[in-house]
């Protein structure tokens, strides 16, 4: 075999898994398409924020506390700046649940966490016009990641102990025959491995549908833009991240960081594609800017702008919960996909559970509520 485990897909989760596999001493290759960090995949942006009192849900937490020691460590091993603690914002409409699940899982973990009505966060930061039945949770050791430099940071320090990244190997099949399996290449490469971690993003769906395993996946086109803001009043000490659960949309956003404005993107809506549908660029569709100077004007309006839009894509399931799993059949392949739009921040717990599962039989957490059976 050529490897021990070889990880089809070298984005977020993948590069960090082809890390830790390394670092326990299994010989690891990872295919990706392009050369990542790169515009391809769900990592690209720049920055993503990281949030602790989660409120998609309680069965995060437990990886979410271990991603932050992680995040951490890998900032001192990188011996760059990966995090940003300019806290996150959380708003919502009062009961909505979203905001109440963040005040919960804020008091079961005794995480720091400030309530706020509409008014005390506009005098608290000036910059946000809220109406009166907008409520606030301000977490003050949330922040933001900056995620291409972390999967740089990955890809280095894998390549140091030994792992291979082969860049412009698009993977075109799965077979999984006895004690090893094999992957294909459009190029017409061959390898095989004692496992395989499949976590190529939109290419998920399609891989495992040649080993008989549908899945209930959908690709979805999404933006996000920046806005002209000054330093004074939008930068990372005045203004911090936020996450805004409004009663017709969601949208999140960063404060400016290297002067690069205020950045913002919604979380719900988009255009659906297929896997392998071209990604059109930002401004192809009316809606494109639309949806966002929307938001900006009514609850920032004084933000400046417009001056660049990037177009994305999430990979979501239909509950918009993680594909953590293996294969029913074929045990020997792991799924780490579909992370729909808000997979990011989990990336370092994610990449080491899989490279203990693989190496060592366990994942170390309670993974249920991410499994297949659920559909």
């Amino acid at each position: 075999m050529d490897a021990d485990v070889l990880i089809v897909g070298a984005g977020s989760v993948g590069m960090a898994a082809g890390f830790y596999l390394a670092r326990k001493g299994a010989r690891v290759i990872l295919l990706d398409e392009g050369e990542p960090p790169h515009s391809l995949g769900s990592h690209h942006g720049s920055t993503r924020l990281i949030r602790y009192a989660y409120g998609e849900g309680a069965a995060y937490l437990p990886l979410l506390l271990r991603a932050r020691t992680l995040w951490q460590e890998l900032e001192q091993l990188g011996g760059e700046q990966l995090f940003e603690p300019c806290g996150v914002l959380n708003l919502g409409a009062a009961g909505r649940p979203f905001l109440t699940q963040v005040v919960r899982s804020a008091a079961e973990y005794r995480l720091t966490l400030e309530q706020l009505d509409a008014a005390q966060t506009m005098a608290r930061w000036s910059a946000w016009q809220l109406p009166a039945g907008i409520s606030a949770a301000f977490e003050p050791e949330a922040g933001v990641l900056y995620c291409e430099r972390a999967l740089s940071a990955w890809r280095r320090l894998g390549r140091e102990r030994g792992a291979v990244l082969l860049g412009g190997h698009k993977v075109t099949g799965l077979r999984a025959a006895g004690r090893q399996v094999t992957v294909s290449t459009e190029k017409g490469l061959q390898l095989s491995a004692a496992r395989v971690l499949v976590s190529a993003g939109h290419r998920v769906a399609p891989l495992l549908a040649g080993l008989g395993l549908p899945l209930p996946l959908q690709r979805v086109r999404k933006t996000f833009a920046w806005y002209g803001v000054d330093q004074a009043g939008y930068g990372p000490v005045a203004f911090p991240g936020f996450s805004a659960d409004l009663p017709d949309a969601i949208y999140y956003g960063f404060p400016t960081l290297e002067g690069a404005g205020l950045k913002v993107g919604r979380h719900d809506g988009g255009q659906l594609l297929s896997p392998d549908e071209p990604l059109l660029p930002f401004g192809a569709f009316a809606e494109d800017e639309e949806e966002l100077d929307s938001f900006v004007r009514a609850y920032l309006p004084g933000a400046g702008e417009m001056t660049e839009g990037k177009a994305c894509h999430y990979v979501r399931t239909p509950d918009e919960h993680f594909i953590l799993d293996r294969h029913p059949e074929q045990d020997r392949v792991f799924i780490a996909s579909a992370c729909s739009g808000h997979g990011f921040k989990f990336a370092s717990v994610l990449g080491e559970l899989f490279a203990n599962w693989m190496l060592d039989g366990e994942p170390g957490f309670d993974l249920s509520p991410f499994r297949l059976a659920r559909f």
